[in-house]
């Protein structure tokens, strides 16, 4: 439950929670694993609703659909990329937390830098709630304000869990941004890549 406070508490006073993040002492599995599975499920369940009841249209052309089939398939691919996109950011944090000069002992460095990536990734997991309605300007638009607001999270958060100045805190946050840019480029390649060879969507007649 505390965990789930935490997410609420980064929207609402993000200093002060990193704060108490740090101060607590939990296991990598415990971090990740109680928060983000919930988290990501979010997206995927909107996305799934959206694409299958809803629909969606570009310019003056018709409602697009997706089959049950079909999206059920690219939901299920969303969610194990987000877990791993997580789990990857936050192994990133934690093995470049040494070169940035972050004196804690390892198992509280690796605890901090999860926890960054668990709880920085939040805005855009709750984001995802608007794709129950897939119009792609409202999409873009609450996507584009979770993206920034995940941004700014990364830089408060990494001098504050990591203990060390804001000046080498702003670069270390940097190089995690850029890691958290590429991850989400590489994404849309597999994407790209997956339905070029026929395992794409599905849509109804």
């Amino acid at each position: 439950m505390a965990m789930l406070q935490h997410t609420l508490g980064v929207f609402l006073n993000p200093d002060r929670e990193w704060r108490k993040i740090r101060e607590e002492r939990h296991s990598f599995l415990r971090v990740f694993m109680v928060h983000t599975p919930l988290l990501a499920l979010i997206p995927v369940i909107a996305a799934y609703f959206g694409v299958t009841q809803v629909g969606w249209s570009i310019g003056n052309g018709g409602v697009v659909k997706l089959t049950s089939e079909s999206a059920l398939w690219l939901s299920g691919g969303a969610y194990l990329a987000l877990l791993l996109a997580v789990y990857i950011l936050g192994e990133y944090i934690n093995w470049m937390s040494r070169s940035f000069g972050v004196a804690d002992d390892v198992n509280q460095r690796h605890y901090a830098g999860t926890a960054l990536a668990v709880y920085s990734s939040a805005p855009m997991m709750l984001a995802g709630v608007v794709l129950f309605y897939p119009q792609l300007w409202v999409v873009a638009a609450v996507f584009i304000a979770a993206v920034c607001y995940s941004i700014y999270l990364i830089y408060e958060g990494i001098p504050i869990l990591m203990n060390i100045p804001r000046e080498r805190g702003f670069i270390y946050a940097s190089s995690v941004v850029t890691v958290g840019s590429v991850l989400f480029l590489v994404v849309l390649v597999v994407t790209v890549i997956i339905w070029g060879i026929g395992i794409g969507p599905v849509y109804t007649s």
